[in-house]
């Protein structure tokens, strides 16, 4: 009995941190911030790959930044629906995804080395390791954009 009690507990606490209406919008507005981040990732790779090696670094680096403002005022405007604020929460954006996307950046080439020498994608392994990489944070930005990028002002840290 105080195993299930303690798990209602947990889960009624998890619950709590996706509001159904907000969650389904973040999901929908997050899968066309995906289709706009790995095409911007995937065009910037085809374009800058007979130019300079391991353009896929730099394609991840420079889609990166576009694809945060893309994905901040989706968020701002359609999930979270917050008004004002747009350098405050932008630069908390910055941050959220920031970790992200340059832990995403130093593995990629390692998983591009992995595809290309464990599977038959050889040309299309930055691609697929793209695609891999945008795939491994929508819950987690969701919670850090909920609970920080977006998250109201609480009194006595409006300047923080």
């Amino acid at each position: 009995m105080l195993h299930t009690v303690s798990e209602n507990r947990w889960s009624a606490r998890l619950i709590h941190h996706f509001p159904p209406g907000q969650f389904g919008r973040y999901m929908v507005v997050g899968a066309c911030n995906t289709i706009f981040a790995y095409s911007t990732y995937a065009g910037l790779t085809a374009l800058l790959t007979p130019h300079i090696p391991y353009a896929y670094v730099f394609a991840s680096l420079i889609a990166g930044l576009l694809n945060i403002t893309f994905s901040f005022l989706n968020y701002k405007w359609f999930v979270f629906k917050t008004k004002g604020n747009y350098l405050r929460e932008w630069s908390r954006c910055i941050v959220v995804y920031g970790g992200t996307a340059l832990l995403s950046t130093a593995v990629l080439p390692v998983t591009v080395f992995f595809l290309r020498h464990f599977t038959p994608a050889d040309r299309s392994a930055p691609y697929i390791a793209g695609a891999i990489q945008m795939g491994t944070g929508a819950i987690a930005g969701f919670l850090g954009h909920k609970n920080y990028s977006f998250a109201p002002v609480r009194e006595g840290l409006e300047n923080s």
